[in-house]
C-alpha cells in the first residue's frame, strides 16, 4: 500500500462528523444522509458531502429505495478498522468491579454482524481452548474437531468457504482488549444464536440480550458462563 493512499484513507477517517457516522454503522443497519447529519451534528448539506467522498474512497456503499438513499459500509473490513480504531482510545480507569451484565452494552453486543464484548471475547476463548479453531497468520482456521462441531450445530462452513469474506479472523474488542470472533463464520454464528432464541437484539441498540435458554444452551455447547 502507498503511503499517500494510507494518508488519505485516515485523513477521511480521521474528520470528527466522519467517524461519528461511520460508528453509528457499527450496527449493520443503513441510514440516510439526514440520520446521519443528526448522529454527526452537521447540516444535512454537509452529511452529504461527507458520505460522497466516502463512498468514493470505497469506505461506504450507497442503495436507492425510493426517494430514499441508504449509506452503509461497502466492505467488513471497515467495520474491523473503526473496531480497530476505537481501541487506541484511553482506558477509563474503573472505580466499580469489572464489566459485567450489569453493563449490558459492553458485556454483549453486536461488531457489524457479529457478537462483540465480554461475551463475545468468552466464545472466541472457547473456541480456541476447544481446538474448533486455531490462529495463523491473524486467521483463524477450522481444525477437523471443529468440522464436526460445527456441522453439528447446524452451520454449513462449505458454504462460508465460497464467500468472498475471511472465514474467520480475531477482531481486537474496544471494551475487552483482546479479541472476538469476525468474519463469516461469526456472521452465521450470531443468526444461529438469535435464530434459536439465545440472544435477541433490543431495538435500535447494538445491545444483544442473552436468554435464559441461551445461558444454559451456550454452556452446554461450549462450556462457559456467559
Amino acid at each position: 500500500m502507498e503511503l499517500e493512499s494510507l494518508a488519505s484513507i485516515a485523513g477521511l477517517i480521521g474528520e470528527p462528523a466522519r467517524i461519528k457516522m461511520l460508528w453509528a454503522m457499527m450496527d449493520g443497519k443503513a441510514y440516510t444522509a439526514t440520520e446521519l447529519s443528526i448522529v454527526a451534528g452537521v447540516s444535512p448539506q454537509s452529511a452529504s458531502m461527507h458520505l460522497g467522498k466516502m463512498v468514493s474512497a470505497d469506505l461506504l456503499k450507497v442503495s436507492n429505495q425510493g426517494r430514499h438513499r441508504y449509506f452503509s459500509y461497502a466492505r467488513e473490513e471497515v467495520a474491523y478498522a473503526i473496531e480497530a480504531l476505537s481501541n487506541l482510545t484511553p482506558v477509563q480507569k474503573q472505580v466499580t468491579i469489572p464489566v459485567h451484565k450489569d453493563v449490558p452494552f459492553e458485556y454483549c453486543r453486536t461488531c457489524y454482524d457479529h457478537i462483540a464484548g465480554r461475551a463475545g471475547v468468552l466464545i472466541n476463548d472457547r473456541l480456541l481452548a476447544l481446538e474448533y479453531l486455531t490462529e495463523k497468520n491473524q486467521r483463524y482456521e477450522m481444525t477437523a474437531k471443529g468440522e464436526v462441531f460445527f456441522k453439528d450445530f447446524g452451520i454449513d462452513t462449505d458454504k462460508l468457504f465460497k464467500l468472498k469474506r475471511p472465514f474467520a479472523r480475531p477482531c481486537l474488542d474496544w471494551s475487552e482488549r483482546r479479541p472476538h470472533l469476525a468474519g463469516s463464520l461469526a456472521m452465521v454464528f450470531l443468526k444461529k444464536m438469535i435464530a434459536e432464541d439465545w440472544m435477541r437484539k433490543i431495538h435500535d441498540s447494538r445491545t444483544l440480550s442473552i436468554t435464559s435458554k441461551g445461558q444454559s444452551s451456550i454452556y452446554d455447547l461450549l462450556g462457559v458462563k456467559i
